[in-house]
């Protein structure tokens, strides 16, 4: 087992890589096979922005 130093990288052990890059090949390969249907791009940062303002709005409002 090597050991990291939190300056170089964000995990405390070769293990720890290798399980955190086997469990994202992993999520990446599943989500290339999913039959589900696509969100178009747009309509994902239509969301995100909706969910920004309303967050903002929300902050706003405890901060009167």
């Amino acid at each position: 087992m090597v050991k990291y130093s939190p300056i170089e990288s964000e995990f405390a052990s070769s293990e720890e890589e290798a399980a955190y890059d086997a469990w994202f090949r992993a999520k990446v390969e599943r989500s290339l096979r999913s039959t589900a249907p696509r969100i178009p791009h747009e309509e994902v940062m239509a969301r995100a922005a909706d969910i920004i303002s309303k967050a903002r709005q929300r902050a706003a409002d405890l901060d009167n």
